[in-house]
């Protein structure tokens, strides 16, 4: 028996183009209890980084993928096939790494190997939506000698910034005499830099304040007014606006706001020509607000949502979506007087002519620190077998 344990030194979410590393390990466990121990031997291990893609049949129509590959893998062969008995299309893989070829283990004994691979930053996010799913695992697979092949499957997140690969990094060292040995530390510097640029350009993307007011009435006349600083957030964030009824001819008798995404099929790719984007809703805000001159909210962005992307296929957005419930009445025709007498009552009135609209604001949601998002990750940064 071989115990195989694969560790994510970092945490499960990294950017695209990032480095992910990864420690596995291999031991021969010595039990207390057993009267004989043997040495254990293994044929080969390898590790492949891989990206499914699962689609909703009643929403997305694909074109037919080529018949002559096939994900099946019989329990005899010895060939690496990392999505085996995965559900949807393997969308992206990197170069298969072999780890090594015939390890022998003594009882007790352990060997570690550590596996390196840049993440592809041309790929997309990961993302579980209601059409659409992007997947990303890192596959480990180990044979006896005429034994089936084992697979460890190791889930992680991946978060792309728009961008990113566009980016130029600055010549620092154009000065320094250039030496062929160093170009594989060079390359992995120029890696190292990737999460500390993408941070800078993250901060500098939604540290940008500005005001925004919006008027906001309905065919009756002006409601208020609605004001938010800023656009462009992070996950994590939250989302903060104001509003001021105080100036409004109409009476607001309640408003909700709630934080939705927008899934789009690609018109191409619709199973039905005109069919209805899906809407997600990660938080919202309801209040009564008649005689309340201003208001406001704060809706947190959860670290766990996918950030806004588009792909060939869909594409996600996010908005603000606004609901309001306002009077056809004046604001005094509201209370009634309950009586003459010294102590005088108010109560409201048990039914009212109202008016109902709302209204779309789209917002801008781009990824954070993938340390940051690696707390709460559901993914764990272990992950282990036994064969």
């Amino acid at each position: 028996m071989i115990e195989v344990l694969a560790k994510l030194g970092r945490g499960p979410v990294f950017l695209a183009g990032e480095v992910l590393e990864c420690v596995i390990t291999f031991t021969n466990p010595l039990s207390a209890t057993s009267t004989s121990a043997s040495s254990e031997m293994l044929a080969w291990a390898s590790a492949q980084i891989h990206c499914q893609f699962h689609t909703s049949e009643n929403r997305v129509a694909l074109p037919p993928s080529d018949g002559s590959k096939h994900d099946v893998q019989a329990e005899n062969e010895t060939v690496f096939v990392p999505n085996r008995g995965e559900r949807g299309q393997c969308i992206l893989s990197t170069p298969p790494k072999i780890l090594f070829c015939d390890l022998r283990l003594d009882p007790g004994e352990s060997k570690s190997y550590a596996y390196c691979e840049t993440l592809p930053i041309d790929g997309p996010p990961s993302f579980r939506g209601q059409s659409v799913k992007y997947v990303y695992k890192l596959t480990i697979g180990c044979q006896r000698v005429n034994s089936p092949i084992k697979l460890l499957r190791v889930p992680f997140r991946v978060l792309v910034l728009q961008g990113l690969k566009d980016y130029q990094f600055p010549q620092d060292e154009a000065v320094a005499p250039s030496n062929p040995f160093l170009e594989e530390e060079e390359g992995l510097k120029k890696d190292s830099r990737l999460a500390d640029l993408a941070t800078e350009l993250l901060m500098v993307a939604t540290s940008r304040r500005s005001l925004h007011l919006y008027n906001i009435s309905n065919t009756r006349g002006k409601v208020g007014t609605f004001c938010i600083f800023k656009t462009v957030y992070k996950i994590g964030e939250d989302v903060i606006g104001t509003f001021n009824f105080s100036e409004g001819d109409i009476p607001c008798l309640q408003f909700s706001v709630s934080l939705q995404t927008e899934e789009s099929i690609q018109e191409e790719f619709q199973r039905r020509r005109g069919q209805p984007v899906s809407f997600s809703t990660h938080a919202r805000h309801q209040e009564s607000c008649l005689h309340t001159a201003q208001s406001s909210f704060s809706l947190p962005i959860p670290l766990s949502s996918t950030p806004g992307f588009t792909t060939n296929i869909v594409s996600l957005k996010w908005r603000l979506h606004f609901e309001f419930v306002t009077s056809r009445e004046s604001a005094g025709t509201c209370l009634l007087r309950g009586s003459q007498s010294e102590a005088i009552t108010w109560t409201g009135v048990e039914q009212m002519d109202v008016d109902t609209f709302s209204w779309d604001l789209p917002i801008k949601v781009l990824p954070t620190n993938p340390i940051l998002a690696s707390y709460v990750s559901q993914f764990s940064s272990t992950n282990s077998i036994t064969i």
